[in-house]
């Protein structure tokens, strides 16, 4: 039953060959026996409530297609009856009182939360090490890291603990642990899916999209997730072209005539010979089902990590200072004065590369260094979006690379070298700071260190609202390959 698609879960429930409370029970009975520390809160009564309601909205036949399909949530989306820690001490007990909007959406399709997933501190990192309870562990290699900041939300998947999952995305951090673990996900565009609800990082890059085994899943998933919110400023609005679709509407159309932009820039120096190897192999696939292939240039990527690493900690740096101990969240239990209240609170609350994104965030921020740091990192942001532009406005309708110059690495073997890191982010931060839409689906295998089996995510970028050509293209590849169905031995 676990390994099961989204769309065949819906079709037995439908079918009534299987009640949602029974996979519930399946699945919370996966998870109380994993050991991945994928999940931060599970509460199986508060689930199989939901379940149950659901199997009513069956029996009176009022469920849509997503009713009774468990799914997992981020812990940085709110919900008000399980805990919402953002992976952080700074949050450790904290239940909102509402849910987030994309919580909120699923809920009214029926869907049944499972619990909450691991995430890095505050979606800070790229491998999940940040989390203030534990690593999450990477289900295909229990040596490599999930990828971050969903590592969660991706190893829940490629463990069969959850056919779904919501994440977040700001520099990279849905497509990059969907690569790493060898899952499906896809980060929309930006201000589709409501920020409602969602703790903030990076207000101007922050958006969340779903996980799952398949692009037709994910399809499903963002048909629920997007639309305006008026209680989120940055959402778009339907004028904008932020409009209620159908995400499956196109899945079946033929490749044919597909240009496809391959970008020089993400196949230089830096690029592990396995990864690339493997997304070559994409690539031809691609043309075997009628795609052509373009070369392009994204003269800019190169900036994306100066700039993403300028604008990002200068919103975190803003977003975090909520955090002081005084309205909610943890506090200090001894100090002398408000300022040392505030002092220690942050000291002890937030985790080191927490703190080192919010010095950098200030320092960028800080009179005399705004115009020389901050101002000019938003230019370039501008010169990288227009790069895309150019790109889409004659010369390609997709464009396709690696996800991340390697496999999942070791865990542990960058901890003390954040600019490693961060370089692991190239090929993904250029696509958040323009805005656009993204999705990594499996593609192949490299090697980890000792000569493990790891996979690679092969990345798909499209222009502002192009989420239905996204998934046609990959929809069209699963159906002729095999990657996304393959699942970590013992599963």
């Amino acid at each position: 039953m676990h390994n099961k698609t989204i769309k065949e879960l819906s079709a037995l429930l439908q079918a009534k060959q299987v009640s949602s409370v029974e996979l519930t029970r399946h699945f919370l009975d996966r998870i109380a026996g994993s050991g991945h520390n994928a999940f931060l809160h599970v509460d199986p009564a508060l689930s199989l409530a939901q379940a149950a309601a659901a199997d009513t909205r069956i029996a009176e036949g009022s469920a849509g297609p997503l009713t009774g399909v468990p799914i997992a949530h981020k812990d940085i989306f709110v919900t008000r009856d399980w805990r919402t820690t953002a992976g952080s001490k700074m949050l450790a007990n904290y239940v909102s009182p509402f849910d987030a909007t994309v919580v909120e959406r699923f809920n009214a399709a029926g869907m049944v939360t499972l619990g909450k997933v691991n995430c890095d501190e505050f979606a800070m990192g790229s491998a999940n090490e940040n989390s203030a309870f534990g690593p999450v562990k990477n289900p295909w290699d229990a040596l490599a890291v999930p990828g971050g900041s969903s590592g969660g939300s991706a190893a829940a998947i490629a463990a069969r603990l959850a056919p779904a999952a919501t994440a977040t995305d700001t520099g990279g951090s849905i497509r990059q642990p969907a690569a790493f673990c060898g899952v499906t996900g896809i980060k929309p565009t930006y201000g589709r899916v409501s920020r409602f609800g969602m703790i903030a990082f990076a207000s101007s890059l922050d958006q969340g999209g779903p996980m799952a085994q398949t692009a037709e899943d994910c399809a499903l998933l963002l048909n629920e997730m997007v639309g305006h919110d008026t209680r989120d400023s940055t959402s778009l609005t339907p004028e904008q072209g932020n409009l209620h679709e159908d995400f499956a509407r196109d899945l079946d159309k033929p490749l044919n005539g597909l240009r496809i932009g391959v970008p020089s820039e993400y196949f230089g120096e830096g690029l592990a010979a396995d990864v690339e190897a493997a997304v070559r192999a994409a690539l031809e696939q691609f043309v075997k089902l009628g795609a052509t292939l373009v070369d392009i240039s994204l003269p800019k990527t190169a900036l994306s990590i100066p700039t993403y690493y300028i604008i990002a900690p200068a919103e975190a740096s803003s977003n975090l200072s909520r955090f002081d101990g005084v309205r909610y969240g943890h506090r200090a239990s001894e100090y002398k004065d408000l300022a040392d209240m505030y002092k220690k609170t942050r000291a002890e609350g937030f985790g080191r590369e927490v703190q080192r994104r919010i010095m950098v965030g200030t320092y960028v921020l800080c009179h005399g260094y705004y115009d020389a740091y901050y101002v000019q990192a938003q230019k370039i942001r501008r010169l990288i979006a227009d790069d895309f532009q150019a790109a889409f406005a004659d010369k390609c309708d997709v464009i396709m690379g690696p996800v991340a110059p390697t496999v999942a690495w070791d865990a542990g073997s960058k901890t003390n070298d954040p600019v490693a890191n961060y370089l692991a982010d190239i090929f993904t931060l250029s696509t958040s700071l323009a805005g656009l839409p993204g999705m990594s689906i499996p593609c192949g295998f490299g090697q980890g260190e000792k000569n493990e089996k790891r996979p690679v995510g092969l990345q798909i970028i499209g222009n502002y609202f192009s989420e239905a050509k996204l998934l046609n293209v990959a929809h069209q590849y699963q159906l002729a390959t095999d990657w996304h169905q393959r699942a970590p031995a013992g599963v």
